[in-house]
């Protein structure tokens, strides 16, 4: 295949995200608006009848004083990773930002190389040897996966150390999804262990109502997400990223994101935010007040949301980033365990990787990372 690389309009980014079955929230054209501290660019594959074949949002950073910049692609680009001329699809695309001033490239293949399903997740947390899900045998494996994972290497693109385990990418290399393709909305729910069945039968008898918000309720949103990053002991982002997270999404497509609420008695306990392009949902970020935790409002609204995402015809659910680690001693081993509960799956991606442009700018880069 013979393929030409060049810089498209918002527009034919758009139309070629459209045509897919799905792809990453952070490859729509929009998502540049979102990360308004980065420059964006949408590039595009062509084949040779002019065709476009793939297509890529690129984020640069500058660095300061410097006119050079980190690329990165998050969950991107949008290509086939399983052709077996990768090079010929990523050697243009580095020459490109190489022309753009860009001294190292950060990419995240969105190909998932392991899945392990919930009951091999529980046995793995029963298992006093085990301590990480790498410990686990998975349920499937992805040989075409690491198949791309070879060819990156032989072309110079580096993972970290820890190649990327848990929370060590920017974006999580473990995920939790469930799987809704040619399921019923009683066999999602069958799936449920006996604590989530019991818990959201426990929030329907307390009266806990999940209703739908929009743009003027981010400020009740908001009160939600600072009470539980101080609970948490993390940076919350501002209210006006959501404000624009929110308008720059559904101005470019409709209903791309959501916004949920669990009311106790007329108060908002707990809120999430849904992200949606083609078939795949994300649940995006969540919040929860410290009080009436037991008439547990977040299961009954998690169960609201898939039971929309069902209903949107959605294939997947995606509860997003997980910890590796299955010993309950680790501060992330509750996120995992919530998650399980629901029986959907663990998936494992490749990880992002580093093509550095510039070796001497790319390692003071993460010297600089490394120390923060």
């Amino acid at each position: 295949m013979s393929l030409t690389l060049r810089t498209i309009s918002r527009d034919e980014h758009l139309a070629y995200i459209r045509s897919l079955p799905s792809a990453s929230h952070m490859q729509v054209p929009a998502w540049g608006d979102v990360k308004a501290e980065w420059r964006s660019e949408s590039l595009g594959w062509f084949d040779a009848s002019q065709r476009l074949v793939g297509a890529a949002l690129v984020l640069y950073r500058q660095l300061p004083k410097l006119k050079r910049y980190l690329a990165y692609l998050p969950e991107g680009p949008v290509i086939n990773w399983y052709a077996p001329n990768l090079e010929e699809w990523l050697r243009p695309m580095l020459a490109h930002l190489k022309r753009q001033g860009a001294f190292s490239v950060k990419m995240g293949p969105p190909v998932v190389i392991r899945r392990w399903n919930a009951a091999a997740i529980k046995a793995g947390i029963q298992n006093p040897e085990v301590k990480r899900l790498r410990d686990v045998e998975a349920t499937t494996l992805e040989p075409k996966a690491f198949e791309v994972a070879d060819q990156l290497r032989r072309m110079g693109w580096q993972q970290g150390e820890d190649g990327g385990a848990g929370f060590g990418d920017v974006q999580p290399r473990y995920v939790f999804q469930i799987p809704l393709r040619d399921r019923s909305l009683d066999e999602v729910h069958k799936g449920f262990n006996q604590l989530w069945r019991r818990n959201i039968k426990k929030a329907d008898k307390a009266g806990v109502q999940v209703v739908s918000g929009g743009f003027d309720d981010l400020p009740a949103w908001q009160h939600l997400y600072e009470v539980t990053a101080e609970r948490d002991k993390f940076r919350p982002r501002p209210l006006m990223y959501f404000e624009r997270m929110w308008r720059v999404l559904n101005e470019e497509e409709p209903g791309r994101m959501r916004l949920y609420f669990a009311l106790h008695e007329g108060e908002p306990v707990a809120a999430a935010t849904m992200l949606i392009v083609g078939g795949h949902v994300w649940y995006s970020y969540g919040a929860s007040a410290n009080h009436k935790r037991e008439v547990r409002p977040s299961n009954a609204m998690q169960w609201r949301m898939l039971q929309d995402a069902h209903q949107m015809g959605a294939h997947v659910y995606d509860l997003r980033g997980i910890g590796d680690s299955l010993e309950d001693t680790d501060h992330l081993f509750g996120l995992i365990q919530f998650k399980v509960g629901t029986g959907g799956e663990a998936a494992e991606y490749l990880g992002e990787w580093d093509f550095p442009l510039n070796k001497l700018l790319h390692k003071a880069l993460d010297i600089y990372m490394s120390r923060r």
